[in-house]
């Protein structure tokens, strides 16, 4: 790479390998990619060299695709945020997850539901990552794409930081879980795996969003509540009744746990009464004298959201305490 870190990316993002496959013409997957990370940085989205996976990003690769893409390729953001790594200089690399580093070096994580399990976030050249936070330098690298891959074509600059995330927030509060289960099934049967999959995925997202900002980042029972300058929580997200089981995102069939009580609540050590009172099992033996067991929270009632609209559905305990819980 020239020693001009413009030139240089110039050149690299230039000669993408972008082999179509069975289809002849250049596959459009990886410029895309590209687009939705500078667009990210155009809107502050990204502000550094660590490029996560988020429905913001993977909203404005959905919308780069509609808008650009006249080929007959099929919509894929796993395949290209992954073989991104593959291109000259290095300048792309992932980040695993714990416990995923040999499947990131030796698999090849073009699933979407793969990738997301795998793969923390891709860290990206320091010096690529400056030119993107300098306006100029980053419109040149935005044009290059445009001109070499997708010629006579433009993108309007984004000025919405949601780029649709806004809709999801909206559908998760406002819309019934009849209504929001009936439009996900619809939506298995019309769209390929893939994605389907990064919807499942955003929508995830922003419940987690959701529930952690309604409990104020504090977990329900102990109160729990870390508050740090970096991206940080104590708690998790916690499903009532399995997403598998009813399709069911709204915050109602959520409550916001600490790590350890969110393992306990999923295999049924403990639950929560008609009262919001926790209840624990009988079933497992632990060490009572510690300040920290399960059974020392026995009647203690959860904290709840300030908007009673958005309260536990006690339908929902219910379900728990009768297929999940080990009375």
């Amino acid at each position: 790479m020239p020693d001009n870190a413009l030139e240089g990316f110039i050149h690299a993002f230039s000669n993408l390998n972008t082999g179509g496959g069975r289809i002849k013409e250049s596959a459009p997957h990886k410029p895309l990619v590209l687009l939705s990370v500078i667009q990210a940085f155009e809107n502050g989205l990204l502000t550094d060299n660590r490029i996560f996976i988020t429905p913001e990003l993977t909203s404005l690769f959905k919308s780069n695709w509609n808008n650009l893409v006249t080929t007959g390729h099929t919509l894929s953001f796993a395949m290209p945020f992954f073989r991104l790594k593959n291109e000259d200089g290095g300048w792309w690399k992932l980040i695993s997850n714990a416990g995923c580093e040999l499947w990131v070096q030796t698999g090849d994580l073009s699933s979407f539901n793969s990738l997301s399990n795998a793969v923390s976030s891709a860290e990206i050249d320091i010096k690529l990552a400056e030119l993107l936070l300098n306006a100029t330098s980053r419109n040149v690298l935005k044009q290059t794409i445009l001109d070499r891959y997708f010629p006579g074509k433009s993108i309007s600059s984004i000025t919405d930081k949601s780029a649709g995330v806004d809709e999801l927030r909206r559908e998760i509060l406002e819309e019934s879980p009849t209504e929001y289960s009936s439009k996900l099934k619809g939506m298995k049967k019309r769209f390929n795996t893939e994605t389907y999959e990064i919807e499942l995925y955003a929508r995830e997202a922003v419940f987690r969003r959701e529930i952690v900002r309604l409990y104020n980042d504090t977990c329900c029972i102990t109160g729990a509540r870390v508050s740090a300058p970096y991206s940080f929580s104590m708690v998790d997200a916690c499903h009532i009744v399995p997403f598998y089981k009813t399709f069911n995102n709204h915050p109602t069939n959520g409550i916001a746990l600490c790590p350890n009580l969110h393992r306990a609540f999923d295999k049924g050590a403990i639950s929560i009464d008609d009262n919001y009172r926790l209840i624990a099992s009988r079933t497992f033996v632990e060490n009572e004298i510690s300040p920290y067991s399960l059974k020392s929270l026995v009647g203690k009632a959860i904290q709840l959201p300030m908007d009673e609209r958005y309260w536990p559905d006690p339908e929902a305990f219910a379900w728990h305490r009768r297929h999940t819980f080990r009375a």
